[in-house]
């Protein structure tokens, strides 16, 4: 595929800066571009190297202000969000294939489906009793649907992914394989003898357009709805438990697990291996670091850290003082020491 810079910049809404009839022929990272390549920088790193990329072309932020002795070598085009503009782009040169809706034999499909139009269901997928799917759904290979089950318009779901009764999914989602939607939550009552089995009757709910990544598990509710809020996106092998609410558009990060009953705000995003207690409030617009351990409520616009979670500035300073732990451990012993010589001399001086 070619394509001139001029179209291109009418595409993405961008300023030219240079030849505007070059020709670009594919997309690339920054690092590994040539001359017939488009590519984007928009962190501090890629926009001091500007001069160091062989990409013919480069998206950069309208805001970021070119320097005096800018060479020319390479067009570059201004826009609001290079990235965004970029995997425009992206999407371009790399068109999605066309589907052909079918449904394949191989498939078992229960009684009283209701199917949406132009849909795809591939081989050995299992379909329970009353489910509803809606328009454009595509099902890949080795998918289980349980009953009473609804699927929105245009979601995927990818290869071997289940999805167990009752469960609400909703327009414009994709599933990813592997990923179990509406397991049995981790509930059992204790007596002095053994732990007793919850019956978990309740189900998940997930919004639209909301993305899981692979391999994760979402549990039903003990009762009620575990709920997956609008735009939410999860990255890999997270695991959300029973009664769990996930506000909109919050992203969660590989690895991330969160305890029953815990209400998570919108905006949210929980950074990769954390760990969440239940029963706990994380407001809206917070930010979990990485490996951080949440035993307590965060308030909404805060960034917590390590483990227990502590506000973010605290966390820095406790992480520089814990490198120089045995350095404060050996200081210590030696003014203890000096302490007693000094006691120890004032007792024979009396």
């Amino acid at each position: 595929m070619k394509i001139v810079v001029n179209e291109i910049a009418k595409i993405i809404h961008a300023r030219v800066i240079g030849d505007p009839l070059l020709i670009i022929e594919g997309v690339s990272s920054f690092d590994d571009a040539n001359l017939c390549d488009i590519t984007f920088a928009c962190d501090s790193n890629h926009l001091a190297r500007l001069e160091q990329t062989t990409a013919g072309a480069v998206i950069i932020p309208d805001s970021f202000t070119i320097s005096p002795d800018h060479s020319g070598d390479r067009v570059l085009l201004k826009v609001d969000n290079p990235k965004v503009s970029f995997f425009k782009l992206v999407s371009i040169f790399y068109p999605q294939k066309k589907r052909t809706p079918f449904i394949n034999p191989g498939a078992t499909i229960g009684r009283d489906v209701k199917l949406g139009e132009n849909l795809t269901i591939e081989s050995n997928v299992f379909i329970g009793d009353d489910v509803q799917i809606g328009d454009n759904v595509h099902i890949k290979p080795g998918t289980f649907i349980g009953d009473n089950v609804f699927i929105g318009d245009n979601t995927i779901i990818q290869p071997n992914v289940t999805i167990m009764d009752k469960t609400r999914i909703g327009k414009n989602g994709i599933i990813h394989s592997g990923t179990v939607i509406g397991s049995d939550g981790f509930g059992f009552a204790q007596d002095t003898q053994k732990h007793h089995k919850i019956i978990h009757t309740g189900y998940v709910v997930l919004g639209d357009d909301v993305e899981i990544g692979a391999a994760n598990t979402i549990d039903r509710g003990t009762l009620g709805k575990t709920i997956i809020g609008n735009g939410v996106k999860t990255d890999n092998l997270v695991h959300i438990a029973h009664n769990v609410k996930i506000g909109d558009h919050t992203l969660i990060v590989a690895q991330v697990g969160i305890a029953g009953s815990t209400q998570v705000g919108k905006n949210v995003i929980i950074a990769g291996k954390s760990g969440i207690t239940g029963h706990i409030k994380i407001g809206d617009n917070a930010i979990v670091g990485p490996y951080t351990g949440v035993h307590s409520d965060v308030l909404e616009n805060e960034i917590v850290s390590g483990i227990p979670q502590m506000p973010h500035h605290r966390w820095r300073k406790v992480v520089s003082i814990i490198s120089r732990l045995p350095e404060i451990r050996k200081k210590i012993f030696s003014f203890e020491k000096r302490l007693n010589d000094l006691e120890n001399k004032n007792k024979l001086m009396e």
